[in-house]
């Protein structure tokens, strides 16, 4: 009986046994043997030396067998058990395991697997590829499988096949691995019968298929959503009631937003409970179709809180009430009209108890304060306010308990992270119906409002000093020219061997560096003159990164990104590069010890301008260009004034405070935004956008061969108007004009110009200044115009020939002097113009 019982763990095929020689161990024994009897025939005296030898090679022997079973190259028994236990193991598996060579040889099969491959006894027994040899389609699988083997890897499928062991279809396992051999590479398979596990999940999804049968035909609707807010589940009643597409739900397509319409979302988010409950609201609410039809419904919204108070996800029980019959049609309707003008109002609605705690609120009021309404059932209105209107709140709410009315609203800032403001209504309850509200909160949301008054009080602070900047500007430039121009003629009549002829150059240089910081303030009163052109701006930023290099040192890194596909704009080249400088120079500055200044640009769409954050910037393209550092950042009040002139940080005579305010005009003038954000201690950021330019194809004329530059003659002849108010400048360029052969007519005003033309003198060409009392420069042309004059004209302002080519006639043609100019540019001008 134990011999039976033995006999069923032996494997029918195990040829992985490896048997001892007995031939061996005979010829070792004949061996030692005949060593002993050599030894013993050789004389005593000779065969000393010869025993000694022998026994040490014994001794060594022993002595490496000692160290082989010490480190577990030699086992005696034990391993021997462990095999046959190992052995058993296997053998008496219920899977069937079998063990082939890799020339496809068996040389080990289990029981198990000669019955689940129909093999009788041993002698039928057949490697798995050739079990499954006549089904092509597990064929193709066991194929696949013997690949994974040969590779190296482990691999496992299940197939079925038409006739199983038991007389019908039944399903398979199939495993199998290769691993290392003493002998070669083996491969294992393993085969196993899965049919009654597929069986038994065949059944449970027939179950729940009909369970979501059940649900989908319910005559009331179902959805579940996650914390996110998407849709994992819709039955198809609701999916129907909605025109939505089923496919669409479960992958993300649909959220809690697309099917209730306004804040709907905010108010089923916003149900809150103690951590670990469950929560369940009854909600009415509109849905919201597919074609964007409402539905009143009645909502009966469970979710699950967690200990650490974050909702999981909810169940929604929906109930349409737009075609229910338990309710008279006129209270129905009625109802349902007010649950709409609750929901949908966009002032936020709340009933609080004298303490302040939230008992009842619309959607409006939920998506305002969110946060507050998801906390535990302490909810109180005063947490979603800062800390300085907490108790104004809480003392009009107190007064309405009493029964006051007539309460003034209050303003008041959120505790939101994103700086929010509210104002808000407080009035009493006046019906007594015993429960514990005392008061009606309204709530309006004014944060937009705020935002753009702050906007446009910055907007307006920002003009005025414009204005004033560029009536500075304008009367510097007069004083500028005049020194600039005397300069001139003094250095006309002195000798570079004069004395003098140095300090009237210094003088010079000067009033050009003074000049240059007129420039920066009429570049931010909007009112220098531009020469726009099409540029690609990582073209211009490529060219400037040498530079900018330079400019920032060996401590700071520069990082240039360009945008892909970037659009094109029309800037003044040499104004943007001027604004890029600028901006790096600051940034530099910021980073004393060193840092990191990245310039990116990219493409800012019409659709990415409403994600972008400013209230103030108009849907349009935009090509961004933004200049972020990593230095000290600034703060708040700081960032309100950083675009003022001569407002700066530094030190006394360590710069003009200038920069900015460049940068804000010169933007401001090509129709593009600056925004600044800065953090302290994280750095700032520089966003500039321009608007996109789409180029329109021109005829390029013709260029022709340059002839050889001769030396130019300034010299002239003919009547020249001269009108200027400043005396100095007209002094300057009556003596300028005159030295070079003209003959010069003096006006102070527009006035005196028009009476010297109309008293009969011969007028070959007019200098006028732009800005004057009595009548301006453009007047005085319309005026000249009138009375059928031809010669032409030159304007001379310190503003952009921009500000005032708009009050001249489409055809008029003029010529243009900025000021402050040089008496060579006078010159110049006046004889390229002469007729």
């Amino acid at each position: 009986m134990a011999d039976k019982d033995l006999s069923a763990f032996e494997a029918p095929i195990d040829r992985t046994q490896r048997s001892g020689s007995i031939g061996l161990v005979f010829a070792v024994a004949a061996v030692l043997v005949g060593i002993s009897v050599a030894i013993t025939l050789i004389n005593r005296e000779h065969s000393e030396p010869y025993i000694l030898l022998f026994l040490a090679v014994l001794a060594v022997i022993g002595i490496f067998a000692l160290f082989a079973v010490a480190i577990g190259i030699l086992h005696f028994g034990g391993r021997a058990v462990r095999e046959d236990f190992a052995r058993a193991f296997v053998a008496g598996a219920d899977d069937g395991i079998i063990v082939t060579d890799s020339e496809g040889g068996i040389t080990f099969a289990n029981r198990a697997y000669l019955t689940l491959t129909g093999s009788e006894n041993a002698a039928d027994a057949r490697p798995i590829e050739r079990v499954f040899a006549g089904d092509p389609d597990v064929a193709e699988t066991i194929y696949r499988l013997a690949q994974a083997a040969r590779e190296g890897k482990r691999a496992q499928e299940e197939f079925r096949v038409a006739v199983g062991p038991r007389g019908g279809p039944a399903w398979y396992r199939a495993a199998v691995h290769a691993p290392e051999a003493r002998g070669g590479k083996e491969i294992v398979w393993t085969l196993a019968d899965v049919t009654r596990e597929r069986d038994r999940q065949e059944n449970i999804f027939q179950e729940l298929q009909h369970a979501i049968g059940f649900l989908d035909h319910a005559p009331a609707g179902f959805f579940s959503a996650e914390p996110d807010g998407s849709i994992g589940y819709m039955n198809a009643t609701l999916a129907g009631w909605l025109d939505h597409d089923l496919a669409r739900i479960g992958s993300g397509g649909l959220s809690v937003g697309d099917i209730l319409a306004g804040d709907g979302a905010a108010l089923v988010t916003a149900v809150s409970a103690t951590p670990g409950s469950v929560a369940t609201e009854i909600l009415d609410v509109d849905l919201k179709t597919r074609s964007g039809q409402s539905m009143p419904a009645r909502l009966l919204h469970k979710v699950a809180i967690a200990v650490d108070g974050t909702a999981g996800a909810s169940r929604t029980l929906v109930l349409d009430r737009s075609r229910g019959t338990g309710v008279p049609d006129p209270l129905r309707a009625a109802e349902v009209r007010f649950a709409r003008f609750f929901n949908n109002t966009p002032i936020g609605i709340a009933t609080v108890d004298r303490s302040g705690r939230i008992i009842r609120s619309n959607a409006a009021f939920a998506r305002l304060f969110g946060e507050v309404m998801k906390t535990d059932e302490a909810r109180t209105i005063s947490q979603a306010l800062g800390d300085r209107d907490r108790a104004a709140l809480a003392v009009a709410i107190a007064a309405a308990a009493e029964g006051k009315g007539d309460l003034p609203p209050l303003d008041a800032q959120l505790a939101a992270p994103d700086s929010r403001s509210a104002r808000f209504f407080v009035s009493p309850v006046e019906d007594d119906e015993g429960d514990d509200e005392a008061a009606i909160v309204y709530a309006l949301d004014t944060t937009e409002q705020r935002v753009l008054e702050v906007q446009f009080a910055q907007s307006q602070k920002m003009q005025a000093i414009g204005q004033l900047a560029g009536g500075v500007a304008h009367d510097f430039n007069n004083v500028l020219t005049a020194i600039i121009g005397y300069s001139d003629l003094l250095l006309a009549s002195h000798r570079p061997t004069d004395p003098s002829f140095q300090d009237i150059m210094q003088i010079k240089q000067n009033a050009n560096r003074a000049a240059g910081l007129v420039r920066q303030l009429l570049a931010f009163s909007r009112r220098q003159t531009l020469r726009p052109q099409v540029l690609a701006l990582n073209d211009v930023l490529a060219e400037l990164r040498i530079l900018l290099a330079r400019l920032l040192g060996e401590k700071v890194s520069l990082e240039v990104v360009h945008g892909r596909d970037l659009w094109f704009v029309k800037a003044d080249i040499n104004q943007f590069e001027q604004v890029v400088i600028n901006l790096a120079v600051n940034a530099r500055d910021a980073m004393p010890d060193g840092g990191t200044l990245t310039v990116r640009t990219r493409n800012l769409s019409e659709a990415d301008v409403a994600t972008f954050g400013e209230a103030a910037l108009p849907a349009a393209n935009y090509v961004m260009i933004e200049v972020q550092d990593t230095g000290t950042g600034m703060e708040p009040e700081i960032l309100d004034k950083i675009f003022e002139p001569f407002f700066s940080t530094k030190e006394v005579g360590k710069g003009t405070g200038l920069g900015l305010s460049t940068v804000y005009g010169i933007v401001k003038q090509t129709g593009g935004f600056v925004f600044v954000k800065s953090r302290i201690g994280e750095g700032s950021v520089f966003q500039i956008l321009l608007p996109q330019h789409v180029p329109v194809e021109e005829a390029v004329p013709e260029k022709t061969a340059d002839a050889p530059a001769a030396q130019a003659d300034m010299t002239g002849h003919g009547t020249v108007l001269l009108v200027e108010d400043e005396d100095a400048v007209r002094a300057f360029g009556a003596r300028a004009l005159a030295s070079r052969g003209y003959t010069v007519l003096e006006a102070a005003s527009g006035v005196e110009a028009l009476a010297i033309v109309e008293e009969g003198a011969e007028i070959d060409l007019m200098v006028s200044d732009v800005v004057m009392p009595e009548m301006d420069g453009p007047t005085l042309l319309r005026e000249l115009r009138a009375r059928k004059t031809t010669f032409p004209v030159i304007f001379v302002s310190g503003y952009a020939e921009e500000a005032f080519k708009k009050n001249l006639g489409e055809d008029e043609t003029f010529g243009f002097l900025p000021k402050p100019f040089t008496l060579k540019q006078l010159v110049q001008a006046v004889k390229e113009t002469m007729p």
